[in-house]
C-alpha cells in the first residue's frame, strides 16, 4: 500500500472514533499543563519584576539575569529533555519534569536575594526547556495525520494561556495588593498548582506508541494505539510503525555522524531555521518585558500591568484562530504571512516611539501595536514553528534532531531577553526594535527560501519525502 494510499485509509478508518477521539483530547489536555506551566514560568517575571526591584536590588544587568536566566536554563533543558525522552520515554520524563517545575517555583517564590532567585530560575528553566521539546513530540506521535496540526498546537494555546493568566493574576495582586511587602512572592508561587495536577495526570494517559515501537515493545504500541484509534486505523497505523521501526533499529544509535547524508542536513539546516527566526522577532522582549516597554511609553506601573493584560487576551485569541489555520491551510505560508505581520508591526512600534511625544497617546499607540504584533506572532509563526519542530525529525532522531534545535530556540531567546533592557538603556526603545526589524526581513528572506510544507502527512510520509527530496538534488 503506498505512503498515500495509507494515509487515506487511515483518516477513513478514523471516521468512526468517538470513543477514541475523546480520550486523544483527555490525554492531550493532561500533557499540555506542561505548556501552561512554559507560558506561566515564562510569562509571570513581566508582572512580578517591577516589585522584585527594590526588594532584591535590581540593577538593569541583573534584572536582565533574573529575567534571562530561565532562558538559559530552558536551553539545557531541550537539549537534555530530548536525549532523556528518547532514552526513557515520553511519558515517564514529563512526570519528571513536573516535579522540577515544582521545585523550581518554590525556589524562585522564597529567593531571599539574586543569587537564590537565578540559581532557581535556572532550575525552573531545566523544566521549561524539557516541556518545550517533550510535550510537542508526544503529542505528534499521538496524533492521527489529519489532526496532528491541532493536536500539537493546543500545546502553544495553552503556553499563551499560561501567559494570560500569569498576566491577568500579576496585574490583579500588583493593582490590588501593590503596596504589600513581596507581593511578587505570591504571583511566582501560583504555578506549583498545574505542576502538582500535571504530576497526578502523567499517571493516566499512555506512552508514545512510536517510542514503544522504536524501542522494540511492539504488542504495547498496538495496544497504545488501540486505545487512541479506531480498531481499523490503529491496525493500519500500527503496521507503518512497526515497519520503519524495525529499519531503523537495523540502523546504529543516531548521533553527529548521521549529518554525513544530505537528506538529514537539510532537516537540521530547516530545524535550526525556524529555531532562530520564531526567536529573532523579539517575541519575548514583549512577553517578558511588556509592562516596562508600555511604562516607558507613557503608562503608569498599575495602569501598565493591567493594560499588558491585552498582551495576553490577543495572544490566546490568536492561537485559536491559528489552530483554526492550520487545518484548512498550509504551514509555509502561514509562516511567512506571520513573519511580514510580525516585522511590519516592529518597524511601526519603532516608529511611533522615535516620533510621539512621550505620554498616554504614546501609550495607547505602543500597546496597539504590541496587540498587532502579537495577533501575527501567536496566531501563525508560533504555532507553525512548534509543530514543525515535531513533525521534521526522523523517530531515530526525533528527541535529538528537536533538542538540538530547541536548545539553539532557546539560546536566541536569552541572548534577546538578557540584551533587551541593556540595549532600551543604550539605544533607547526605537532604536532596539528597528535592529529586530533588520533581523525580521533576514527571517522572511530564510523563510521563503528553505521552509517546506508538511501539511496533510504522516510522521513516516514526511521522512520518506526528505529522503526523496535528497535524492532528486543528488541526481
Amino acid at each position: 500500500m503506498s505512503g498515500a494510499t495509507r494515509s487515506r485509509a487511515v483518516d477513513t478508518a478514523e471516521a468512526d472514533g468517538d470513543q477514541q477521539r475523546r480520550y486523544l483530547r483527555r490525554v492531550t489536555w493532561v500533557a499540555t499543563l506542561g505548556g501552561l506551566l512554559f507560558g506561566f514560568d515564562t510569562g509571570v517575571i513581566n508582572g512580578a519584576l517591577p516589585f522584585m526591584v527594590d526588594d532584591l536590588r535590581l540593577t538593569p544587568v541583573t534584572e536582565g539575569l533574573v529575567a534571562s536566566s530561565l532562558v538559559f536554563g530552558a536551553a539545557f533543558g531541550a537539549l537534555a529533555g530530548g536525549r532523556l525522552a528518547d532514552a526513557y520515554g515520553r511519558r515517564r520524563m514529563i512526570i519528571v519534569l513536573a516535579v522540577v517545575f515544582l521545585v523550581g517555583t518554590l525556589g524562585t517564590a522564597l529567593a531571599p536575594d539574586v543569587t537564590v532567585m537565578v540559581t532557581a530560575r535556572l532550575v525552573l528553566g531545566l523544566a521549561v526547556g524539557g516541556a518545550s521539546v517533550m510535550v510537542p513530540i508526544f503529542l505528534a506521535e499521538l496524533s492521527p495525520a489529519a489532526r496532528r496540526g491541532q493536536t500539537v498546537t493546543r500545546n502553544e494555546l495553552m503556553i499563551v494561556t499560561g501567559q494570560l493568566i500569569a498576566f491577568s493574576t500579576s496585574a490583579f495582586l500588583g493593582t490590588v495588593f501593590g503596596d504589600s511587602h513581596g507581593i511578587w512572592r505570591w504571583m511566582l508561587v501560583l504555578a506549583t498548582l498545574p505542576a502538582i495536577g500535571l504530576w497526578i495526570g502523567m499517571y493516566f494517559v499512555p506512552e508514545s506508541p512510536r517510542w514503544l515501537a522504536a524501542h522494540g515493545a511492539f504488542g504495547f504500541a498496538l495496544r497504545a494505539l488501540q486505545r487512541l484509534r479506531p480498531p481499523a486505523a490503529a491496525r493500519i497505523e500500527y503496521e507503518e510503525v512497526k515497519a520503519l521501526a524495525l529499519e531503523d533499529r537495523e540502523k546504529d544509535k543516531a548521533g553527529i555522524r548521521d549529518l554525513r547524508e544530505p537528506w538529514l542536513r537539510r532537516i537540521v539546516v530547516v530545524g535550526l531555521g525556524l529555531a532562530v527566526i520564531q526567536q529573532i522577532t523579539g517575541v519575548n522582549s514583549i512577553m517578558y518585558y511588556g509592562t516596562q516597554i508600555l511604562v516607558v511609553a507613557g503608562f503608569g506601573t498599575q495602569a501598565a500591568l493591567t493594560a499588558n493584560i491585552a498582551n495576553g487576551v490577543i495572544s490566546v485569541a490568536a492561537t485559536f484562530v491559528g489552530i483554526w489555520l492550520l487545518g484548512r491551510v498550509g504551514r509555509r505560508p502561514m509562516l511567512l504571512v506571520g513573519q511580514i505581520g510580525t516585522t511590519a508591526a516592529l518597524l511601526a512600534i519603532g516608529l511611533v516611539s522615535l516620533l510621539v511625544p512621550e505620554g498616554t497617546a504614546r501609550g495607547f499607540l505602543v500597546l496597539a501595536l504590541t496587540v498587532t504584533f502579537l495577533a501575527f506572532q501567536q496566531g501563525a509563526i508560533s504555532p507553525v514553528t512548534w509543530l514543525m519542530l515535531s513533525e521534521i525529525f526522523p523517530m531515530r532522531l526525533r528527541g535529538l534532531g528537536m533538542g538540538v534545535a530547541v536548545f539553539v530556540l532557546w539560546m536566541v531567546n536569552f541572548a534577546v531577553s538578557l540584551s533587551f533592557p541593556i540595549l532600551m538603556d543604550a539605544i533607547t526603545i526605537s532604536n532596539t526594535f528597528f535592529v529586530f526589524v533588520v533581523l525580521g526581513v533576514a527571517a522572511i528572506v530564510f523563510a521563503r527560501r528553505y521552509i517546506p510544507e508538511t501539511r496533510g502527512r504522516t510522521l513516516e510520509e514526511i521522512e520518506r519525502r526528505f529522503k526523496e527530496d535528497a535524492g532528486s538534488s543528488v541526481r
